[in-house]
């Protein structure tokens, strides 16, 4: 083969390759386009989902991802999205997610706090802590999540949050006593992020960005 014949082969191989990584490229961006309202409007479900978990039935009127303010500093430092939670144009409860550390990694938790300081509900929203031994955060498996309702900063006292195994009022896991350590910690952590924040949490100024 002449050198003009393999110069020739190989540029009509690079072109080759050009046009499909350009067809495929083409193809997954329409796909993305086809797809992308229905991928936000699942996601939008869940978050819907997830909010009216914690919130007892018949407590808020409005709908809570229109209602909403964005905090520039949340619990871990990054800005954190707050959903209020009205009855009546009043706001009752503020609604937010927070995570803490595990286990086996992150643990993404829900929750809604009313106007008072007392925890409505809190569930656990992602996690992958050790089946059969963390996972009873979740309240599929057990009612431990539970616990948290009713409680506030002043209920049980300060020393008390924590798992019993630490001196506190929580129950741990045989077996598993990081995992539930961790949710009572952020659950707390939530507690005082709100105590702190109240005011801009239900409106009461004008801190924060509502859309």
């Amino acid at each position: 083969m002449s050198l003009r014949n393999k110069l020739d082969e190989v540029w009509f191989q690079g072109a080759s390759l050009g046009l499909i990584g350009l067809t495929v490229t083409a193809v997954l961006a329409v796909v993305y386009d086809m797809t992308k309202a229905a991928i936000a409007a699942a996601a939008e479900r869940d978050t819907q989902q997830s909010l009216e978990q914690v919130l007892p039935a018949g407590f808020a009127d409005n709908n809570l991802l229109k209602d909403i303010v964005v905090m520039p500093e949340g619990p871990l430092g990054a800005p954190l999205t707050v959903y209020r939670a009205r009855k009546q144009g009043q706001v009752k409860a503020a609604l937010f997610e927070i995570a803490g550390k595990g286990y086996g990694g992150p643990v993404s938790m829900v929750m809604a706090i009313d106007r008072e300081g007392t925890i409505l509900g809190v569930r656990i929203t992602h996690h992958i802590e050790t089946p059969g031994l963390g996972d009873k955060i979740e309240e599929a498996k057990t009612p431990w999540i539970h616990s948290f309702d009713g409680k506030s900063l002043e209920k049980p006292v300060p020393a008390r949050w924590g798992v019993k195994k630490d001196g506190g009022e929580f129950d741990q896991f045989a077996g598993a006593t990081i995992t539930p350590r961790a949710v009572v910690a952020t659950v707390r952590k939530g507690l005082d992020y709100f105590a702190a924040h109240r005011s801009e949490l239900l409106g009461e100024d004008n801190a924060g960005v509502k859309p």
